[in-house]
This record gives structure tokens, C-alpha cells and sequence, in this order.
């Protein structure tokens, strides 16, 4: 299992590429039904930060989906 810090790198990693290559999904970053925890045990807490990092991870892959089917149609 990651460590909390290996985790809260990632979700900032996760993050800023939101930001910066799919800005039009930040909106969507507060909508999350995941969100950061504070959970009274670590293991707890790694698996919620787990979860969040998993749905943001979900958000940018279905992103690139559809950017990807967009440009196949355009073609």
C-alpha cells in the first residue's frame, strides 16, 4: 500500500494536470463524491485518499476518451 505522502503527491500530480491540460473539468473537482478525509486512523485515511486519487485518476481517463472519439469523428 502507498504512503500518505506517496498518495497526496499523486492527487496534487492528478491535480494540476486537471488544471493544466483539462481546465474545463476543474468544476467537476469539487463535485467528486470523494473527497479529502479526516479519518482518526492512518489505514483509514490511506484508503480514502486511495479512493479519491482512483475517481480523479477515472475523471481524466474518461476525458481522454472522449477527446480521443471526438477526434477520430473529425476525421
Amino acid at each position: 500500500m502507498k504512503s500518505e505522502a506517496q498518495l497526496h503527491t499523486e492527487i496534487l500530480a492528478a491535480t494540476l494536470k486537471i488544471k493544466e491540460y483539462a481546465p474545463e473539468l476543474e468544476k467537476f473537482i469539487g463535485e467528486m463524491p470523494v473527497t479529502i478525509p479526516d479519518a482518526e486512523s492512518a489505514l483509514d485515511n490511506n484508503k480514502i485518499l486511495s479512493d479519491y486519487l482512483d475517481s480523479l485518476n477515472q475523471v481524466l481517463k474518461k476525458y481522454e476518451e472522449e477527446k480521443l472519439a471526438q477526434f477520430k469523428l473529425s476525421i
